[in-house]
């Protein structure tokens, strides 16, 4: 077995994502010998963000109008074929903190704006899947170890609002989880049961069927209690119970509706419906979920409160934590300085893990690490911008996070990740495990 595993080749290219914008493709060869006649190639597509964190590491594009209307990712291309190439051409792909630190040696910058997040994790998820192949090994066991066989439980987004939609739902994502389920297939059954309905129930109502940026229904509905009362129709006519065996989880994205000017979040799509402007304080917001809450059963709220207020966050969670799961994304966006500063305030108790937020597998799994260590939850996430790169599926069960954010059942590049879900779960066979991911916290 391979004890030093030479890093031969790194190539990137430019590719497509799942909304016809530009990102980047890296193939990465390792083992001994003449590239193109031996070796082991891995390859690794990069995820993109509509609604993103203004603390995110930066994603670097061309910004030349004339190609891909300024989105085109060349400069990103051509860093992994230079820069990045040589900081790790020769380095052991068995050893992939020593790449990531390269990786980070390379850009040399605290928000990778240098090479750019999107050319560094391109290369950290190639070398990461290059090694497992060349091992033999599945990329969730690669990473994960022997004792990775948590299978997560889906929050499947099946409404879409906010910038993921263009309709008039103010909250970004309305999900469903089967936390009543024996099996990761079991769950991912009931939740395409459940969204099938849920379309009939909008065709019978005359509202469009359209889908969002995720594969969610995009209907305009009216505020945030009609959506969940049609998940509660969509989940009672599959012939479950909702708050058993199916329960709710919501994305505010509240970065994206709040107004600096105002100190306020503005609902523009509930002011369009109702005639009236319609703002919410800080403690409006919390009373609003908190509300909602006791209405429909709802388990875990992603970005209830912007970014910056530290001292609302503070607040939700006193109000809140201890009965739902409060998810720091835009908060925390994958980084441990920033989910270091969340636990010492005991702000929010769940962290949202994107990989292209941060730039680097080890950094991903380090921010993981640090919320289990501290008691919080993770959820393993895509983007809307997303690929036919599977990674994150194998991730979420490496990393034992327990839960993964992957879309509505109806696009390939989501479908990518649930179908590669599957086959770990079939793999894994008697071993997998499949839990309620919520206790009281």
């Amino acid at each position: 077995m391979y004890r030093y595993l030479p890093i031969r080749r790194v190539y990137g290219r430019q590719v497509l994502d799942s909304r016809g914008n530009p990102t980047v493709e890296v193939e990465v060869t390792v083992g001994e010998g003449i590239v193109g006649v031996n070796g082991t190639t891995g390859r690794a597509m990069v995820p993109s963000g509509a609604s993103t964190g203004k603390f995110e590491a930066v994603e670097i594009r061309d910004g030349n109008k004339r190609e891909y209307m300024g989105l085109s990712v060349e400069k990103a291309v051509s860093n992994v074929n230079t820069k990045l190439a040589d900081a790790v051409l020769g380095e052991n792909a068995l050893d992939q903190n020593a790449i990531d630190f390269l990786l980070l040696e390379a850009d040399g910058t605290e928000n990778k704006s240098n090479v750019g997040a999107n050319a560094m994790l391109g290369v950290s998820m190639a070398v990461a899947r290059a090694a497992a192949k060349a091992l033999k090994l599945p990329l969730f066991q690669y990473i994960g170890g022997v004792h990775a066989k948590r299978m997560p439980v889906p929050m499947m987004n099946i409404l879409n609002g906010g910038v993921h939609a263009n309709n008039t739902v103010d909250l970004q994502e309305f999900m469903i989880m089967p936390v009543g389920a024996e099996s990761f297939h079991d769950g991912l059954r009931m939740c395409v049961e459940i969204y099938q309905y849920l379309k009939i129930i909008l065709k019978e109502e005359k509202l469009t069927t359209s889908v969002g940026d995720e594969g969610g229904f995009a209907p305009d509905l009216e505020d945030s209690r009609q959506v969940l009362s049609y998940i509660i129709r969509a989940i009672e006519r599959a012939g479950f119970r909702p708050g058993e065996d199916i329960t709710i989880a919501i994305d505010a994205a509240a970065s994206e509706l709040y107004d600096e000017e105002k100190e306020a979040y503005y609902f523009p799509g509930e002011t369009q419906k109702k005639g009236k402007t319609i703002l919410r304080s800080g403690k409006e917001m919390v009373d609003y979920y908190k509300d909602l809450a006791e209405e429909f059963p709802i388990v875990s709220i992603e970005d209830g409160l912007h970014e910056d207020d530290w001292e609302g966050w503070k607040h939700l969670t006193r109000e809140l934590g201890t009965k739902i799961q409060l998810v720091g994304d835009d908060l925390f966006v994958t980084n441990i300085k920033r989910l270091r500063c969340g636990i010492k305030l005991q702000a929010a108790n769940a962290i949202l893990v994107k990989v292209n937020q941060i730039g680097t597998l080890s950094e991903a799994l380090d921010a993981v690490e640090m919320a289990q260590k501290a008691g919080y939850k993770a959820v393993i996430s895509h983007r809307s911008g997303e690929t036919e790169d599977s990674f994150i599926a194998d991730l979420a069960v490496a990393s034992g996070a327990g839960q993964i954010k992957t879309g509505a059942p109806c696009r390939s590049d989501r479908n990518a990740k649930y179908n590669q879900l599957l086959r770990i779960e079939d793999y894994l066979g008697k071993l997998a495990v499949y839990e309620h991911p919520f206790v009281v916290m």
